[in-house]
């Protein structure tokens, strides 16, 4: 089945959530958040789903990894046997495959980091086997582990807005260069239509930019980091606040998110 990345809107337009929704059979689909939003994501969907649909909180039957890099899809074409091919496994559907022999894990062809890689769900019983046939068979391409904040890194240099740091509940996807993600054009009823309607009409009143700090101004090794909430200036008037920031490796600067407004009394 398919992957979208999408999120569930207050009244306001607003993210409650910011998730991704895999279709793994007709009628079955399973709905995956980051880890600080388990119970916020199942209250709200347990609030406002229908009582014929059955709501299962599934996080503890199932051990997470992902494998993220170029040569993610030659080391993991050493562990099953099914073909990895973009013809064959696209980008952004789902499928359940056997690693290493561990039969079953359901395998998504998305990462967060914005490159090639998969996202594995694995049963518990089965994880310690597929993280140890994952490494040994990593030898040869170089694996290492990634942390945090090197993910962290990767995704503001991609311009990925994270919830609960970059957006929240009076966030809208107008605002954050998401408004592809909502199916305005078409007849579809969802919460929070009215609001997001009403900016396309109008327009919004604040924007999610990324700003990068001119090595010229800033020294990396002298100057203090920014981590975070530093107000920003446009022509020495104060004009937003920066939400995440991260050194980007591959861009050899400091790189900083945030939302810019105008304060103004035309704004």
């Amino acid at each position: 089945g398919h992957i979208v990345h999408t999120g569930m809107q207050n009244k306001w337009g607003g993210y409650e959530n910011d998730c991704s929704v895999a279709r793994l059979a007709e009628n079955r689909y399973m709905l995956m958040s980051p880890s600080i939003q388990q119970m916020r994501s199942y209250t709200w969907l347990k609030r406002h789903l229908p009582k014929e649909v059955v709501l299962q909180d599934v996080t503890s039957l199932y051990t997470a990894l992902c494998v993220m890099g170029p040569f993610s899809r030659a080391l993991m074409s050493r562990l099953t046997p099914d073909s990895l091919d973009s013809r064959s496994f696209p980008f952004f559907t789902t499928r359940f495959m056997d690693i290493a022999c561990a039969p079953d894990i359901l395998t998504m062809n998305m990462t967060h980091t914005g490159e090639l890689g998969y996202v594995f769900y694995i049963p518990n019983e089965f994880a310690i086997h597929v993280y140890n046939a994952i490494i040994e068979a990593g030898k040869e391409f170089g694996l290492k582990h990634c942390g945090y904040y090197a993910q962290r890194a990767v995704r503001i240099e991609k311009f990925y807005a994270f919830w609960g740091q970059d957006l929240d509940s009076y966030t809208t996807p107008m605002e954050c260069g998401r408004a592809f993600r909502c199916k305005m054009k078409s007849d579809i009823p969802f919460i929070g239509r009215e609001a997001l309607q009403e900016q396309v009409d109008v327009g919004v009143k604040k924007l999610f930019v990324m700003l990068l700090l001119d090595p010229v101004d800033h020294n990396t090794d002298l100057d203090p980091w920014p981590w975070g909430g530093e107000p920003i200036y446009r022509d020495d008037k104060f004009c937003g606040t920066v939400t995440t920031t991260s050194y980007g490796f591959s861009l050899g600067k400091q790189v900083c998110l945030g939302f810019v407004q105008d304060f103004s009394s035309h704004g």
